[in-house]
């Protein structure tokens, strides 16, 4: 089995436990982006704010593997108040894929998510050209 490592400095970096995402059988495996800066500090704005950095920082992992959010066909979210962060994450969720094509998703709530964050995405994304 061939797998690629994905790695972009243009990205939050990776703990050394993971990496950014992986390439394998055509499809890019994206590991969990939260909403915190590349030094690692949560960003300002709530669950919409974090909600937008992670998907920023998943846009770029993808661009270096070769795709895009647009060919992103699976999403999980993971959020540590699932009923008073659904709504705002949703809002600024949506507004990175397209309205009749969104990729399906899992959304879950969790007892807490690394640095403290409110909401942690993961996708799995085609390569268009594989």
């Amino acid at each position: 089995m061939t797998k690629e490592v994905v790695f972009t400095s243009n990205a939050v970096p990776p703990l050394a436990t993971f990496s950014q995402a992986i390439i394998s059988k055509g499809f890019v495996y994206v590991s969990g982006n939260i909403g915190c800066t590349s030094d690692f500090t949560i960003v300002e704005g709530g669950v919409q704010g974090q909600t937008i950095a992670a998907l920023q920082n998943m846009s770029k992992v993808l661009e270096a593997a070769g795709s895009g959010l647009q060919h992103v066909v699976k999403a999980n979210v993971y959020l540590t108040n699932l009923t008073r962060d659904f709504s705002d994450m949703n809002a600024a969720y949506m507004t990175f894929f397209e309205e009749n094509a969104m990729p399906a998703r899992t959304c879950v709530g969790v007892a807490s998510l690394p640095l403290g964050a409110s909401v942690e995405i993961e996708c799995v994304a085609e390569l268009p050209d594989a």
